[in-house]
């Protein structure tokens, strides 16, 4: 491990630990942790204090590195969970109940050991290459893979890749999983080789007006998963057409308390989660607030308990703990995924360029010089070993998580000591199988209720993204968005639109995994937006805009707007 610039000269190791353990400022400080629990009550006026910020090398109490990261644990535990949750169950490959469990818990264990790869920072020996990004960078799995692995599975059921019943019911399917996880170790190649390109250029390749809406069509799509699964679940019994016989309620006939699909019940059993998380945001502590998501969850698993929704034999039956390759699945590469896992990887370079940046500027780093673009590069890099690695011990491509910035801007804590114990924490809950067990239970409308909020905010965020540039909605800007959200919304409301544009029925399996892999990429709405408006932004020139002060917008260089003869101001 290198030793990062601007590091403080530290004593050995040895007198720090023991320091740590055995004093009061070591073990306690001075912290004010009142005021991290106090929630904001109505007509009480709370004393108004500064807390002390804790930056990335600062000493800082056991006790408050322990209980920061424990809140990052808990504020990333809902995102991290999640993408298993989806692509294991029906709506994805459909897996039996242990892998699902087993597959919760790898999550958690390998985003805390990924986590730990970029808070730390390695050096590349002989050379100016970093991994990771020696912040607070905390790693989930990337939800920019549940849309595409959702669209994979569908063919792959459709064309007898993944087994069916008579009547089309899908059985389980760990062929189908272990092909998009060896598909994304491959894949991850890409995001590699694009960590040694300077971010400067990559950024220029990639701007604002490319990725925002991208990310933003991505949570749109997965909006759609969440609020099925808030009215009571994705699989067959949210259709009207397979609504029938074991699935005429969901999940299924033989479930504790089973309702048809779309009751009030169900409805309000979510509404009690996105509720609790709006309630926490407007009176709960600091604490509360950065966990709210966890909190909303942990309400609407109470009611559901008291009113006789969970079903426990999956908890009694899981073992007491659980580790990686537990259970295995046959890797190979699916040819039709190839296009999307490629498209995924870009976008989640760029992704993680601005959630690196973001993580610098709260945790007061420079946002520019040598210093902030060895940052970037290591922070892609381990993004892009992490798709691999992560592949290779059963998870779907990983990447930094966005949401982690707003628990260090609320607890004004960037210290790596508090990142580390938020490592631990994940490795634990992922340890603890009983504990994913209790996650792989919690019944749909309680699930969906959360990830409906979750997804609505990577939304969010590529609106952001967006608005970004202070000129972000100039007529040029506009247009782009315009053409590219047109196919990109058509092809996420209508994802079947493009099924029989090709009609080829031959022997020639190559061609035919092309077709597929032109359907695939065609019927995902993301990529289809991004490839519009990556071409719009190359081919349409900058104009000239003016603002109702005549002043030209930044749209246009200097060199296209001043007269002649005129002097620059």
């Amino acid at each position: 491990m290198s030793s990062l610039p601007g590091a403080t000269p530290s004593r050995p190791l040895i007198q720090r630990v023991v320091k740590s353990v055995t004093t009061k400022e070591g073990l306690i400080g001075t912290y004010d942790y009142k005021a991290l629990f106090t929630p904001n009550i109505p007509f009480i006026r709370r004393r108004v204090m500064s807390s002390p910020f804790f930056g990335l090398h600062d000493r800082m109490p056991l006790l408050l590195a322990t209980l920061l990261g424990f809140q990052h644990a808990l504020a990333m535990l809902a995102g991290v969970i999640t993408p298993p949750l989806i692509l294991a169950g029906e709506g994805g490959a459909n897996l039996e109940l242990r892998q699902q469990q087993y597959l919760v818990s790898t999550a958690l264990i390998v985003s805390g050991i990924l986590s730990a790869v970029q808070i730390t920072r390695f050096h590349i020996w002989g050379t100016p290459y970093y991994i990771g990004t020696g912040l607070l960078s905390v790693v989930g799995v990337s939800f920019t893979v549940i849309p595409i692995a959702q669209g994979a599975f569908s063919q792959m059921y459709s064309n007898g890749f993944c087994p069916t019943m008579d009547d089309g019911t899908p059985l389980p399917c760990p062929k189908g999983y272990g092909a998009i996880l060896g598909t994304c170790a491959v894949c991850a190649l890409l995001e590699i080789g694009l960590s040694f390109i300077p971010p400067k250029v990559l950024l220029k390749m990639l701007p604002p007006i490319v990725t925002g809406p991208t990310v933003m069509l991505i949570g749109v799509k997965l909006i759609q998963s969440g609020f099925q699964n808030w009215m009571g679940g994705s699989g067959l019994c949210a259709s009207e057409s397979t609504a029938t016989g074991f699935f005429a309620k969901c999940p299924n006939i033989e479930a504790p308390h089973a309702l048809p699909w779309g009751v009030p019940e169900y409805l309000g059993l979510g509404f009690s989660v996105f509720l609790t998380i709006i309630i926490c945001e407007r009176f709960g502590s600091p604490i509360m607030k950065s966990t709210s998501v966890v909190i909303g969850l942990l309400v609407g698993c109470i009611i559901a308990a008291a009113t006789g929704y969970f079903d426990r034999s999956g908890i009694d039956a899981a073992p007491a703990g659980s580790f990686i390759w537990v259970e295995t699945f046959p890797l190979s590469i699916y040819p039709p995924l190839v296009l999307p896992i490629l498209a995924l990887y870009i976008i989640v370079a760029t992704e993680a360029i601005g959630d690196i940046t973001a993580t610098c500027d709260v945790s007061r780093q420079d946002v520019d010089g040598g210093l902030y673009e060895s940052r970037i590069q290591g922070g892609i890099l381990a993004d892009g070993l992490a798709g691999c690695f992560a592949a290779l011990m059963t998870i779907t491509p990983m990447s930094c998580f966005a949401q982690n910035n707003g628990v260090i801007a609320l607890t004004r804590c960037a210290n790596r000591r508090a990142g580390y114990m938020c490592c631990f924490f994940l490795i634990l809950m992922g340890v603890l199988a009983k504990f994913a067990a209790a996650l792989v239970a919690i019944p749909s409308p309680v699930l969906g209720g959360m990830t409906t909020f979750l997804f609505c905010a990577v939304t969010v965020s590529g609106m952001s993204i967006v608005a970004r540039p202070h000129d972000a909605f100039n007529r040029r800007s506009r247009f782009i968005l315009t053409a590219g959200l047109a196919l990109g919304y058509g092809a996420t409301l209508v994802p079947n639109y493009f099924d029989n544009v090709f009609s080829y029925s031959g022997d020639n399996r190559a061609l035919q995994g092309f077709l597929d892999a032109i359907t695939l990429v065609m019927s995902t709405g993301f990529a289809v937006t991004a490839f519009v408006c990556m071409i719009l932004n190359l081919l349409l020139p900058f104009e000239i805009e003016e603002d109702l002060q005549g002043t030209v917008s930044e749209n246009s260089t200097q060199d296209e707007v001043q007269p002649q003869g005129d002097k620059q101001v």
